[in-house]
């Protein structure tokens, strides 16, 4: 095909779409509605995945989770009877998983959610107090592991540890709850029946999209007290009478963190007295594998995106075919001039299939403009992270654009098989 002939063919379908805005606009609103979700949709998703991610990253590549069962069993169609009657995970477990050679360092994490959920306390100051939040039981060294910052004062030791002192380190929410102007580093607030010193503020922890979702409604106190205060002995361990804790062990600089893994499972494996033949009753958790379920998770969304977009566009292109045909008809007189003159079957194809992918493109433009605007919105509004990939305009276009071919070839077929004698007689 000429390029001139291409440049003629852009021409009369704008103005065609000029001359019939109405008729243009009830066409291409399918598109543009499909198109803006698709732009629009991915651009709310793709922020809330690259927040996500940036959340997980902070969990340190080389940390190994050790816990009861893992959001990742539970949410692949795991039999959830069988993941609660799992032997708990214990602090002797910890313990045992501490004399590795391969590990550094160990924290554990009682309470404060986890399988089996956790301790839920106020924290009162005077005539003050907070909403229910996760008491944490953990050792000296869970800033480091959670890779986790102080923003005042500082974190308990290891002496405090051992001698079940009553020190306290308190997130964002109860600081703002309580101290919204003064510095609480010092101060003496009440969890439980028991007192307890402020001694530091964790800063503010990062939440998936800026959501809400309570990442600081929590308290941190020294695993030691946490047990001599809700009453886990030894003997409750044995019983099965605690709930689940969570350890965190990080390898050895130098030592594979899959060499590291195969080695707390074998301590797992002999504490829990498996056969060979059983499978393991605990989960050791990554950063790979949560962020290997999350993009299960993302792209199932992103799938079921397209296919609700779909149903919008087949609507838009079910309109399409309707216009073209009835521009067909409209224009049979016009086409018979065309084809006495010595156009060919090709050119006249290629006029009415390239006028529908202009029509459906410009839809797909103006879906890509709302669809950018709709995110930016939210994103202005809720202050939701956003993310607008250059490939989303790309399938944006190109979906649009494969619309109008779709649709629009069989009332170019039709159009270019028109017989020219009958075309001229057509009134």
């Amino acid at each position: 095909m000429r390029w001139s002939l291409f440049g003629e063919i852009v021409t009369m379908s704008w103005e065609t779409l000029r001359t019939n805005k109405m008729r243009s606009a009830l066409t291409v609103l399918g598109i543009v509605i499909g198109i803006t979700s698709i732009v629009g949709i991915t651009s709310l998703v793709r922020g809330l995945d690259e927040s996500f991610r940036d959340l997980i990253r902070e969990i340190g590549p080389s940390t190994i989770y050790v816990q009861k069962f893992s959001g990742i069993n539970a949410g692949s169609g795991a039999d959830w009877d069988a993941l609660l009657k799992r032997p708990n995970v214990t602090p002797g477990d910890a313990e045992a998983i501490e004399q590795a050679p391969s590990i550094q360092v160990v924290d554990i994490m009682l309470g404060g959610g986890g399988p089996g959920g956790g301790r839920m306390e106020r924290v009162y100051y005077r005539n003050q107090r907070t909403k229910p939040l996760a008491i944490i039981g953990t050792t000296e060294r869970w800033p480091s592991v959670m890779q986790l910052s102080i923003e005042s004062g500082r974190y308990f030791t290891g002496n405090e540890l051992q001698r079940r002192q009553n020190v306290v380190v308190i997130g964002q929410t109860a600081k703002m709850a309580l101290f919204p102007v003064e510095d609480p580093v010092g101060k003496t607030v009440r969890l439980g029946l028991y007192q307890y010193t402020i001694i530091g503020v964790m800063a503010k922890r990062p939440s998936p999209g800026g959501f809400d979702i309570g990442a600081d409604d929590f308290a941190v106190v020294p695993h030691t007290t946490y047990q001599k205060q809700y009453g886990i002995r030894a003997n409750q361990m044995s019983r099965g009478e605690m709930r689940s804790v969570q350890i965190a062990a990080v390898p050895r600089e130098g030592v594979k963190r899959e060499d590291a893994m195969r080695e707390i499972e074998e301590i797992m494996r002999i504490r829990h007295g498996l056969r060979l033949d059983q499978p393991n009753d605990f989960d050791l958790v990554t950063q790979d594998a949560i962020l290997a379920f999350w993009d299960q998770l993302t792209q199932a969304i992103f799938l079921a995106l397209v296919v609700l977009s779909s149903i919008a566009l087949m609507v838009g292109g079910i309109g399409v075919m309707s216009i073209m045909t009835i521009t067909v008809t409209e224009r049979t007189r016009e086409i018979g001039v065309r084809k006495a003159l010595g156009a060919r079957r090709v050119e006249i194809l290629w006029q009415f299939l390239l006028e529908s992918v202009f029509l459906t493109s410009v839809g797909g433009v103006l879906g890509i403009i709302a669809g950018a605007s709709v995110g930016l919105g939210v994103h202005w509004l809720s202050g939701f992270p956003v993310s607008l990939p250059w490939w989303s305009f790309a399938i944006g276009i190109g979906f649009s654009a494969s619309v109008g071919v779709f649709f629009g070839m069989v009332p170019a077929i039709r159009a270019s098989r028109l017989d020219p004698i009958e075309a001229l007689r057509y009134e």
